[in-house]
C-alpha cells in the first residue's frame, strides 16, 4: 500500500527485483485547500480497511511513502493502533514529515542545502492542510505521538535536506517506545533522492537495495 506515489510500483518492483510478484495500492487521496486535515488520514486508513475487507492478511502488507505521504504513513499506522486494527507487517519512509510545528532549528539551517523543498511553497502548503488545526497533535504531527506497539519503520533521508531532523528525531522516539526503527543516512542527496528519474545514482541503487531488504526480511 503506497499513498499517493505514481512512481511506487517501479521502485519497489525494483527493490524487490523482477522475479517477485508484486501488488501496489497506490492510494490517491484528497488533497488540500480543498480537502484539508483530517480527510487525508480518512482516506488512507478507510483503503487500508478495504484491503482487510476482501481478504489481504495484514502481515502481508507494507505501508509506505515519501515526504508528506511519509507523515500520512506514519499517522495511518497510529490511528490504527489507536483504533485496536490488526497493524501491517511494516513500513517505509523515504524523507518523510513528522513534525508540522516549525519547533527545530536544524529544519532550517537545511534550507541553504535543500533545492527541493526551500522554497516558498512549503511555507503555505502546510497552512493548507492545516485549516487552523494543532500542527501539534499527534495525528498530525506523529512525533508527539505515543509509538509503541507500531511494527517495523525504515526510514532513508538525506543529512543535507529539511526533514533530515524529522527522521532521526522520530526514529530515536520510536526506538525508545521499543519500536524496531531504522534511520538510513546520505550525504549530498537532494529530497527523496530514491525517485526523481535518478535511479541510476549509486546513492539511489543502494538505497532501493535496502528497501528491498527491509521488505524481504520482514515477508521472511
Amino acid at each position: 500500500m503506497v499513498l499517493g506515489s505514481p512512481n511506487s510500483h517501479r521502485l519497489f518492483t525494483i527493490a524487490l527485483g523482477q522475479a517477485t510478484k508484486l501488488r501496489v495500492l497506490s492510494v490517491d487521496y484528497r488533497l488540500a485547500p480543498e480537502y484539508p486535515y483530517p480527510v487525508q488520514l480518512e482516506d488512507c486508513t478507510a483503503a487500508y480497511k478495504w484491503l482487510l475487507s476482501v481478504g489481504i492478511k495484514p502481515e502481508n502488507i507494507i505501508i509506505a511513502r515519501d515526504s508528506a505521504g511519509g507523515n500520512l504513513t506514519l499517522t495511518t499506522l497510529v490511528k490504527l493502533r489507536n483504533d485496536g486494527i490488526a497493524l501491517p507487517a511494516g513500513a517505509v519512509y523515504l524523507s518523510s514529515a513528522t513534525d508540522y510545528t516549525g519547533s527545530d532549528e536544524l529544519f532550517f539551517e537545511n534550507a541553504e542545502t535543500d533545492p527541493v523543498l526551500a522554497d516558498i511553497w512549503l511555507f503555505w502548503w502546510i497552512p493548507a492542510y492545516l485549516a487552523g488545526a494543532d500542527p501539534s497533535v499527534p495525528l498530525i504531527s506523529p512525533l508527539y505521538a505515543d509509538l509503541k506497539g507500531l511494527p517495523p519503520l525504515l526510514f532513508q533521508v538525506s543529512t543535507y535536506e529539511m526533514l533530515f531532523s524529522d527522521s532521526k528525531r522520530l526514529v530515536d522516539r520510536a526506538k525508545a517506545a521499543g519500536v524496531n526503527a531504522t534511520l538510513e543516512t546520505w550525504n549530498d542527496m537532494i529530497h527523496v533522492f530514491q525517485v526523481f528519474g535518478l535511479q541510476e545514482l549509486t546513492e539511489t541503487k543502494e538505497a532501493i537495495a535496502k528497501i528491498g531488504e527491509f521488505i524481504q526480511k520482514l515477508f521472511n
